[in-house]
């Protein structure tokens, strides 16, 4: 891979930081900011490596958890025993779908902690009864957006 820009480093911590904000250790971020900002599909596990200047355990470790993730896949070339790391583009879909049902389910738990929590604190219940409603008009509406969009789109 050539040598990265100084634009393209901060743009890759920015996109780190993103993922960290979500939850993800930092150096799977970096590895997500890289990939989308390369400039070829594939990446050896060395260029990862070298690119971001970090251990290869920590890669290691930060490829395992987003190929399990299915944020990312590999590929090998004949005759080339090297595994080249892409971002994996095409299941964007699944994943808007995914983080739907995630946000119903957090929102039936939402709902048990304040059936719990009982009458004691109307006001509260009354603002966790807000975000549960909206969390539930979000993973109703959403995929009819998506629907809808691709619909659109494939016209």
């Amino acid at each position: 891979m050539a040598q990265l820009t100084q634009e393209q480093r901060q743009l890759i911590e920015k996109i780190g930081i993103y993922h960290e904000q979500q939850g993800f250790p930092p150096v799977t971020g970096r590895i997500m900011g890289l990939l989308y900002v390369s400039d070829r599909p594939h990446l050896s596990f060395e260029e990862i490596v070298e690119s971001l200047n970090i251990s290869k355990s920590a890669t290691s470790n930060a490829l395992q958890l987003l190929q399990q993730m299915r944020l990312i896949e590999y590929t090998t070339y004949s005759g080339d025993r090297k595994r080249y790391f892409g971002a994996l583009l095409e299941n964007w879909h699944e994943e808007v779908l995914n983080k739907m049902e995630s946000i119903l389910a957090f929102s039936k738990l939402l709902r048990q902690a304040n059936e719990l929590r009982g009458q004691l604190n109307p006001e509260m219940n009354e603002r966790v009864l807000e975000r549960i409603e909206f969390l539930e008009f979000l993973s109703r509406e959403v995929p009819a957006l998506m629907h809808k969009w691709l619909k659109e789109r494939n016209q």
